[in-house]
């Protein structure tokens, strides 16, 4: 119908905003310090978490809903009870202002991104860091594969990096933003995702993981059982989770022939972003053109009136 319901109780700007995975619930981050929880359903504010002592950039739902994930300039992550409304921890591992906080699809995992150039993922149910990450810039956003094997974010270097979580390091770094990528964001099915940047781009990226590392493993989730069709919980590793990887026999190349064939699509990739932006500036310097054209016709004319009329 074109109609919107306004929620009002924060006191100062919103920086974030997320459903539950039901829909029923949702969770906000705001300058004022809070993260507010709201009923959907019934549109009504229903309590505020308070316990940070800067402005809170934001918040997320765990898959199961039962948790919430806060992050704020007070350099810390808080982890909340959704039911007792309580704070059960603090993780203080960054050195900056943290900008972003998602959990891991499995729920038993949290990432954050921070002003201090890194992005750190800790266990939930142990209150572990369990992954570090020290880039070059400051890193805005981050979004995990559907998997949960991989993770890519966005940083003020104008790059996205591809993470594997499994191996724990670096898998790709992507260029194509001519500007500070602000946000990134996976695709439902993990096929895509899009990225935003101070370039005024939206930017939409293919994977290219192999299906066969992931697709399984997406079956496995849903239906909670192991490839092997039977069910077990998820077995404690370096990243606290383990998620069963398949190769197919006919997969002839190597990692460096990937990584070679990524180096060299990213570069294209980059070649085409820097066209766009030369495409577009020529066609301002055309518009520009145009009127100035048009406003030294205007001027000839104005002339030639005034001396006719002399």
């Amino acid at each position: 119908k074109g109609e919107s319901t306004v929620f009002r109780a924060h006191t100062g700007t919103v920086r974030s905003v997320h459903f539950s995975s039901d829909g029923q619930s949702l969770v906000t981050a705001s300058d004022d310090k809070t993260v507010k929880v709201w009923t959907v359903h019934r549109q009504k504010f229903l309590f505020s978490l308070s316990q940070h002592i800067n402005w809170v950039r934001c918040a997320r739902f765990s898959p199961d809903g039962r948790l919430i994930a806060s992050a704020s300039d007070d350099k810390t992550v808080k982890l909340w009870d959704k039911t007792s409304r309580e704070c059960i921890h603090s993780f203080c591992e960054h050195g900056g202002f943290v900008n972003h906080v998602d959990f891991h699809p499995s729920g038993t995992c949290i990432a954050a991104a921070g002003t201090d150039n890194t992005v750190k993922v800790w266990d939930v149910r142990m209150n572990r860091l369990l992954q570090h990450y020290q880039g070059n810039a400051v890193v805005n956003s981050l979004s995990f594969h559907p998997s949960g094997n991989y993770l890519v974010t966005a940083s003020n270097d104008s790059t996205l990096k591809i993470l594997d979580l499994l191996e724990g390091r670096l898998l790709y770094t992507l260029h194509g933003h001519q500007g500070p990528a602000t946000c990134v964001a996976f695709s439902r099915a993990g096929d895509f995702f899009a990225s935003g940047g101070s370039d005024e781009q939206v930017m939409v990226w293919k994977t290219n993981f192999d299906a066969a590392d992931y697709g399984d493993v997406l079956k496995t989730q849903k239906s909670g059982t192991s490839v092997d069709g039977t069910h077990h919980p998820l077995v404690e590793m370096d990243f606290g989770i383990h998620l069963t990887k398949t190769k197919t026999q006919d997969s002839g190349r190597n990692h460096e022939q990937q990584e070679e064939e990524t180096s060299l699509t990213s570069t294209l990739e980059h070649i085409m972003g820097q066209l766009d932006v030369l495409t577009q500036t020529v066609s301002i310097l055309e518009q520009r053109l145009t009127l100035t054209e048009d406003k030294l016709k205007e001027c000839l004319e104005n002339q030639q009136k005034i001396i006719q009329s002399k």
